[in-house]
């Protein structure tokens, strides 16, 4: 069993009357990718501020790397490294410049040889010496990630790493983040995009209204949802209409010639399903399983916080 990177127990902070975290608890295996989620207001950012460092808090506990927060602080923000919503690169420098300039701050010995390292792990040789204000946003963000490796951080806290990206840009990042991982880094995350946490986190938590109201394995978390069917498509109106007299428990289309049934997708309750229609000669064109998404979840758990104004695709600002 993997060791704690990053353990919370009861963490509580307040502004005035305004309770912002109530009792939070969540442990952050070592090696591994964490995401946090929640709608705006959650308070997704006031959490990551306290975990790097940046924010006090007013009740429970918190260990980033076996350090203490509050009274070991010097030696967690050396264990960390923090890649911000905006590329934190200057834009006065080449892309060398900035990393040489993180080299020089961290002191860390044979630096001229890491930012070669770094350069060519990102594909950033051909625009090295080229100023980082001309660099697109998928190459801005690679370099603001390359920065932050300078020192070898054990943790690293992505802050919606892909917010503008591109898709090919966006995926570039994941198998950065995935490779970091496979080395031993761990990976703190939040992000807007709900696939995005599906593709990457082994565990998710969902903050809202101050406290965590699901955590686990993005499976794990569509298993807690119900809304699993089966989805038959038939060839024609007559198949659909005999189809819908045996399988009365199910929902129809008819003008996309679907039934939906409840189910909840293992092979036995599948089989028999199919059998039902074969029994009477009707063999449905298509067929498959749909389970809830992680977007499915995020409503259900978050129902009481609007979201009329958010995207599905951006939903877990």
């Amino acid at each position: 069993m993997r060791s704690s990177a990053i353990a919370v127990s009861g963490l509580r902070k307040a502004y005035g009357d305004k309770v912002v975290l109530d009792g939070v608890d969540f442990d952050v295996a070592a090696g591994s990718i964490f995401s946090l989620l929640g709608p705006n207001g959650a308070g997704k950012t006031t959490t990551v501020n306290i975990l790097t460092t940046l924010m006090k808090h007013d009740a429970g506990s918190v260990r980033i790397a076996g350090h203490d927060v509050a009274s070991e602080t010097k030696k967690v923000r050396s264990a960390i490294g923090v890649t911000g919503q905006y590329a934190a690169v200057d834009e006065l420098l080449t892309g060398r410049e900035n990393l040489r300039l993180m080299t020089d701050l961290k002191r860390v010995p044979n630096g001229d040889k890491l930012v070669d390292q770094l350069l060519e792990r990102f594909d950033l040789v051909a625009s090295a010496d080229k100023m980082s204000a001309t660099y697109s946003g998928g190459m801005r963000r690679k370099l603001d990630l390359a920065m932050t490796l300078v020192g070898n951080p054990e943790i690293i806290f992505l802050d919606e790493p892909t917010t503008g990206l591109d898709p090919r840009s966006r995926r570039t990042m994941w198998q950065i983040v995935r490779e970091l991982v496979a080395e031993g880094t761990t990976i703190f995350l939040t992000t807007q995009y709900l696939e995005e946490a599906d593709q990457l986190a082994d565990r998710i938590a969902v903050l809202n209204g101050g406290r965590l109201v699901a955590q686990g394995t993005p499976e794990e978390l569509k298993r807690q949802i119900p809304g699993t069917h089966v989805r038959f498509r038939f060839a024609d109106q007559f198949e659909l209409d005999a189809a819908a007299r045996i399988l009365v428990e199910a929902t129809r289309d008819d003008e996309e010639l679907i039934l939906r049934v409840p189910s909840d997708g293992e092979t036995r309750s599948l089989r028999a399903l199919l059998d039902r229609l074969d029994a009477s000669g009707l063999d449905a064109q298509e067929f498959s399983v749909q389970r809830p998404d992680l977007d499915d979840v995020f409503l259900a758990l978050t129902e009481n916080t609007s979201t009329e104004h958010l995207s599905k695709e951006a939903i877990a600002q």
